[in-house]
C-alpha cells in the first residue's frame, strides 16, 4: 500500500444506486438532495480520490447519473434483485483486480475507507473484506477480488440473493471501523434525511 498511485489504479469503486428505496416512497435515493447536493455527489466526492476508477450502478434516471462523468451500468439481473445483482454487473464491467462497493446514500465516507479494507484483505490473504462498525457488518461496504465474478453470477443464477450466504463461499476478512461508525450512516426515511442534514451542517 506504500505505492498509492499503483494501488489506486488497481481499484474500481462501484457506487450502488440501483435500489427501489421503498421507505423513501420510491424516490431514487442517489438523486435526493442533502444540503444542496444530491446524495450520490456526496458519496462520489468521498470515494473517487481513493480509487483509480468509479462506476455507478443505477436502474433508472440513467441520464442524470451519466452527468457525473462515470460509466453507468444497469443490473443484468432484472427486477431490482438487490445489491448482489449490481455487484455482479460491476464485476463483469471492471478491468481492475479489485472492486470496492459503497451505497449511494452514505454521505460520510472516510478518506481511508478503501485503504483500510485493502490492508485487512491483504493481511488475511482473503477474497473479500467487509466493513464492521463494532456492532455489525455493513456488507455493501465491501472490497473484493474481481476474479469472484463467476462465483457471484452462479450464486445469483441459483436463485440466492442473501449476501451473507455468498460470503460463506469465500475467505472473508473483516475491517474494524468502530472508531468511525458515522461512515455507515445512511438515509432510509425523510426523518433520517433531516437528521443527517443537520449533522452535516455541524461538521462544516
Amino acid at each position: 500500500m506504500d505505492n498509492i498511485a499503483l494501488t489506486k489504479n488497481m481499484l474500481t469503486a462501484l457506487i450502488l444506486a440501483g435500489g427501489q428505496a421503498r421507505r423513501m416512497a420510491g424516490q431514487d435515493k442517489g438523486m435526493i438532495e442533502l444540503n444542496g447536493k444530491p446524495l450520490l455527489q456526496h458519496v462520489l466526492e468521498g470515494i473517487a480520490p481513493q480509487v483509480g476508477y468509479v462506476i455507478i450502478n443505477a436502474n433508472r434516471n440513467l441520464e442524470h447519473y451519466a452527468r457525473y462523468g462515470c460509466p453507468v451500468i444497469t443490473d443484468e439481473f432484472a427486477g431490482f434483485q438487490g445489491p448482489l445483482a449490481g455487484m455482479a454487473t460491476g464485476l463483469r464491467t471492471v478491468d481492475t483486480p479489485f472492486m470496492v462497493t459503497v451505497p449511494c446514500d452514505s454521505p460520510f465516507i472516510s478518506n481511508d475507507l478503501v485503504k483500510r479494507l485493502y490492508l485487512k484483505l491483504v493481511e488475511n490473504d482473503a477474497d473479500l473484506c467487509v466493513a464492521h462498525d463494532g456492532k455489525r457488518m455493513h456488507p455493501v461496504f465491501l472490497l473484493m477480488k474481481t476474479s469472484l465474478l463467476d462465483s457471484l453470477v452462479n450464486f445469483l443464477k441459483s436463485g440466492e440473493r442473501k449476501i451473507d450466504l455468498w460470503f460463506e463461499n469465500h475467505k472473508l476478512a473483516v475491517a474494524d471501523f468502530s472508531d468511525n461508525p458515522d461512515i455507515f450512516v445512511n438515509i432510509n426515511t425523510p426523518d433520517e434525511l433531516a437528521s443527517i442534514a443537520e449533522k452535516l451542517k455541524k461538521r462544516h
